[in-house]
């Protein structure tokens, strides 16, 4: 006589007589992907039509296939905006360093080091039209605090962002003091993921502050400096206001020579409202970033280590 089974345990039914479904994950991802899809998707697939058009200031557009696009590739004030942006992204990498190093500082610090971190990060929540407005000042030629420091060592000054031999070095230096906030606040939350007791026993072992820093710190913390290195890049290439405010004015030539690819855009698309040739500037800086972006997470397998 063969044992009966019993039958399976009847599905429960959710409240409100709903079964699981699939789409209540779509509801849930709804607001969100419609709201990416009408202030970036849309945006970006209308600019890159908009790339293959010749588009008067006011009227419809009319296709022109990939003139922009070689025109943009023949054009000597785009390669110069294109170096110009190089530039002040290998200048603002150079503040990767020094940030870390700072954060390090910081971390030896046992009291006092919530205060150095809020004056670090000071310039992030500012306005940088007044930072811009503050260091412009601080550059004047004539009567700007820089030169008169210099002075008091016998250095003759110079017209820093009057000037294109200096202008945008000038600019990379504002924009290293900017970036140092964040930085050091991502940088700081690595360094306190480092367990503690790595440094007791490498104290114990005669290992130095140095020693240490270069075999512990910095292996450990190349995940971070990975980060803030992408971000770096990131926000280089689409830098625009500190030229705008520093560098725009009526009398000054060494704009001419210090624009960046963001810049060129916007004078392109919104001062001679050519808009099609402004939206293959977009569309190549897109590409560069994403470029960039992926040759960096290739190469972070060399020298970035996950633990």
């Amino acid at each position: 006589m063969t044992a009966r089974t019993a039958p399976p345990p009847a599905r429960r039914r959710r409240a409100g007589g709903l079964g699981p479904s699939p789409w209540w994950g779509y509801a849930m991802i709804a607001p969100a992907f419609i709201g990416l899809a009408a202030l970036y998707l849309w945006p970006f697939l209308k600019t890159f039509a908009k790339s293959f058009m010749d588009t008067p200031a006011f009227g419809p557009g009319t296709w022109t296939g990939l003139d922009n696009y070689t025109d943009l590739l023949g054009d000597g004030d785009f390669w110069q905006a294109f170096g110009n942006s190089g530039i002040y992204t290998a200048i603002l990498l150079l503040g990767v360093p020094i940030a870390t190093v700072l954060a390090a500082l910081i971390q030896q610090i046992s009291r006092g080091r919530a205060v150095y971190r809020v004056l670090y990060f000071l310039p992030v929540v500012t306005l940088p039209v007044a930072i811009s407005m503050v260091w412009r000042f601080i550059y004047n030629g004539d009567f700007g605090l820089l030169n008169w420091v210099l002075s008091l060592f016998g250095v003759q000054g110079q017209y820093w962002v009057a000037d294109d031999a200096y202008a945008i070095y000038a600019i990379g230096v504002v924009g290293i003091w900017m970036s140092l906030g964040v930085n050091l606040i991502i940088l700081g939350a690595g360094l306190q993921s480092i367990p503690p007791e790595l440094y007791e026993a490498s104290s114990m072992d005669g290992a130095g502050r140095v020693r240490q820093f270069f075999k512990i710190t910095l292996p450990l913390l190349s995940p971070s400096v990975f980060l803030v290195t992408v971000l770096t890049v990131i926000s280089a290439l689409q830098m625009f206001d500190l030229v705008f405010v520093m560098l725009r004015s009526v009398d000054n030539t060494a704009l001419d020579g210090s624009k960046t690819i963001v810049y060129l855009f916007y004078e392109k698309a919104f001062v001679q409202f050519d808009q099609g040739y402004g939206a293959a500037i977009a569309v190549v800086l897109l590409l560069v970033i994403m470029l960039a972006t992926v040759l960096q997470f290739r190469l972070q397998r060399r020298w970035v280590f996950y633990d």
